[in-house]
């Protein structure tokens, strides 16, 4: 799973998939963020970082429910959505 370039980060995540999540980013060098916690109607929404960025580093990203994220070289991006959806069968796509 560490090797794919894309995760979707589904609506009404739960414990699995935030580990699972963590897993993910940890192989590209980010994590979660844990001084920013976020939930609402359609569920958690989390910050990840860089790894060593600290709270006073460079800007995370914001992942919403229901979006995919992107590794893309030496950052983290929201990956465009196509018509069929972004990864509807699996969390981790290649």
């Amino acid at each position: 799973m560490e090797s794919t370039r894309t995760y979707a980060w589904p609506r009404g995540a739960e414990a699995a998939d935030g580990e699972a999540l963590e897993r993910w980013l940890a192989g590209h060098g980010w994590e979660v963020d844990p001084t920013v916690f976020m939930a609402g109607a359609l569920g958690l929404a989390v910050q990840v970082r860089r790894i060593g960025s600290g709270p006073d580093g460079e800007a995370g990203l914001l992942i919403l429910p229901g979006e995919t994220v992107e590794f893309a070289g030496d950052r983290m991006r929201i990956a465009p959505r196509t018509l069929a959806g972004a990864c509807p069968a699996a969390r981790a796509c290649a």
